[in-house]
Order: structure tokens, then C-alpha cells, then sequence
């Protein structure tokens, strides 16, 4: 019985011992298996940030493309207003300039009518007389 009892405690201890490293084992594996957990955290982290970073990065470069359409745009608007204000102006002054000469040049016909006629008037005078 006390053989028994012996053998019993002995089997019990290498038990103990098998469950022991075991037990060992099983914290090593899962201290591993923690620090490959923290690895992937941080570059998954790492990958997130870097991610983030480059959507900023795109949206300001999308804005400043944006931006620098607008201005463009102002500008072209701006310079289209300023030639359609030359090209009131010039019209107007065409316009004036036409009116101004045919002003001088009815001036001018009837000057040429009324001296034509006089000298008709005249030609007519000398072959009365």
C-alpha cells in the first residue's frame, strides 16, 4: 500500500512537472504571440497614421489645384469684363468719329452743291447777258 501510495505521489509529481512546463510553454507562446499582437498593432497603427498623413497631404493638394483654378478663373472673367468695357468704349468712339465725319463731309457736299450751284448760276448770268 505504501508502495502504492509512492508511486502514486510519483506519477502525481511528473504530472505536476509535465503540466508545469506545459503551463511554461504555454506563457512563452503567449508572450510571443502578445509581442506579435503589439508588432502589428503598432505598424497597423504605423500604416493608419501614414494613411491619414497621405489623405491630408492629397486633400491640400487638391485644395491649392482648386484654389489656383478659382484665381485663374477671376482672372479670366476680370480680363474678359476689361475687353468688353474697351470694346464698348471703341465702339462708342467709332461712332462718334463716324458721326463727326459725316458731319464734315454733309458740311463739305453742301459746300461743293451750293458752289457748284453758283457756278451754274453764274454761267447761266453770262449767257443772259
Amino acid at each position: 500500500r505504501k508502495q502504492r501510495i509512492l508511486s502514486t505521489i510519483r506519477n502525481s509529481e511528473e504530472l505536476r512537472r509535465g503540466a508545469s512546463e506545459q503551463l511554461e510553454r504555454a506563457r512563452a507562446k503567449l508572450r510571443k504571440v502578445e509581442v506579435e499582437a503589439d508588432k502589428y498593432r503598432t505598424n497597423g497603427y504605423s500604416e493608419i497614421e501614414q494613411e491619414k498623413i497621405n489623405l491630408i497631404n492629397a486633400t491640400c493638394t487638391s485644395l491649392e489645384r482648386l484654389e489656383n483654378l478659382k484665381n485663374e478663373t477671376l482672372f479670366f472673367e476680370q480680363q474678359r469684363a476689361i475687353n468688353q468695357v474697351r470694346q464698348q468704349v471703341f465702339k462708342e468712339a467709332l461712332q462718334r468719329a463716324l458721326g463727326t465725319l459725316n458731319s464734315c463731309l454733309n458740311r463739305e457736299f453742301h459746300f461743293r452743291t451750293i458752289s457748284a450751284n453758283i457756278g451754274i448760276l453764274g454761267s447761266v448770268e453770262e449767257i443772259t447777258d
